[in-house]
């Protein structure tokens, strides 16, 4: 069953708090249904039980508002992608689950589904332009930071990580810090575009290689509010968004480092960003000031395909099934999946 000569992906992402579903022709989004857990605002972090529980009772509305909104049956599917991993053991089990019950009562393959890859290939979805292999992808979320050279769909090589805490984290942590609401990257950058990034000098730790290290950039903040708070008990309140502006400075020049590095010794000029961090305003302004002056053709994702969301891995359904590629019903989900290579096997005959 094909829907336009293009095969029919449903797409299901449980690796976190957020239940999604999505339905993918080829390239094109039918639908893309994302179901937010905000009861983790209440405690500042995501509890993974209650995370587990949310996604047993909204994935089956979420799987059917998906089809509903794409207009089509179960029934046309060509086959369901879901992530494998990584992420939290109990949400990635719920996902999993289902997936590959759902694909084998179709009658259909289920293929599993590397979360971070996912993420890199989003950028293969209409309506914006694909980047040109071989390409870099700056890869950075809550849970994650990599700098990934992505030499087909199939063979990416993570070339630096954080060696730590993941620069997500870092916005996060430093909101909490400052008394900021959850979940505290958005509201940073917010309140940064608002600030003066110079206002406070916090140091750039350079790592090496391409990797990075962000623990010690906390520990500075950390250190930097409590001298100041002595000193001055409204000091955050009425300080706050150079404060922010300032440690988001700090940040993005650490990410910018190694990237512009790679892209030096590498010769390549296709550069991408993915992960929830690639909806960050500034993040998004020092990649287009960094295109123009070193030349760069920069991808950056529409703000849906950059949180955690099902499209994306719909997407990498799609590419692994036009290739013959099927996953296994014994597939294990697995919160520290070590790589991102596809995870499917040729189908055969």
């Amino acid at each position: 069953m094909t829907h336009k000569s293009k095969p029919l992906i449903l797409g299901i992402e449980s690796s976190c708090d957020d239940t999604s579903a999505a339905v993918v022709c080829g390239p094109q989004v039918l639908s893309n249904v994302v179901a937010n857990q905000e009861l983790h605002a209440e405690v500042g972090g995501v509890v993974p039980e209650w995370a587990s529980r949310a996604h047993l009772e909204k994935i089956h509305p979420v799987v059917q508002s998906a089809l509903d909104k794409a207009g089509v049956k179960a029934q046309d599917l060509d086959a369901v992608a879901y992530t494998l991993g990584p992420g939290l053991q109990g949400s990635l089990h719920v996902g999993t689950s289902f997936a590959k019950a759902y694909a084998w009562a179709l009658g259909v393959p289920s293929i599993p589904v590397h979360h971070m890859r996912a993420h890199v290939l989003a950028h293969v979805l209409e309506p914006e332009p694909s980047p040109g292999c071989p390409f870099l992808c700056l890869t950075v979320s809550g849970g994650h930071t990599q700098l990934v050279k992505v030499n087909t769909p199939w063979d990416m090589e993570v070339l630096g990580q954080t060696l730590d805490d993941a620069a997500g984290e870092a916005f996060d942590k430093v909101a909490k810090l400052m008394g900021l609401p959850y979940p505290g990257g958005p509201v940073v950058d917010r309140l940064a575009q608002q600030g003066d990034p110079e206002a406070f000098a916090f140091s750039r730790p350079r790592m090496e290689g391409f990797n990075w290290s962000f623990s010690g950039l906390k520990t500075q903040v950390l250190h930097f509010l409590k001298r100041e708070q002595a000193a001055d008990r409204t000091f955050v309140e009425r300080r706050k968004a150079d404060i922010c502006a300032s440690v988001q400075a700090a940040i993005l020049d650490m990410l910018c480092a190694p990237l512009m590095d790679a892209a030096k010794q590498l010769g390549i000029q296709e550069v991408a960003i993915a992960g929830g961090v690639s909806a960050n305003s500034g993040l998004r302004a020092r990649l287009g000031e960094l295109a123009t002056s070193h030349g760069w053709n920069v991808y950056v994702p529409p703000f849906a395909f950059c949180t955690d969301n099902a499209a994306m891995v719909a997407a990498v359904g799609w590419l692994d099934f036009k290739e013959g590629l099927r996953g296994e019903l014994g597939a294990a989900p697995s919160p520290r999946l070590p790589h991102l290579r596809t995870l499917a096997a040729p189908e055969e005959g």
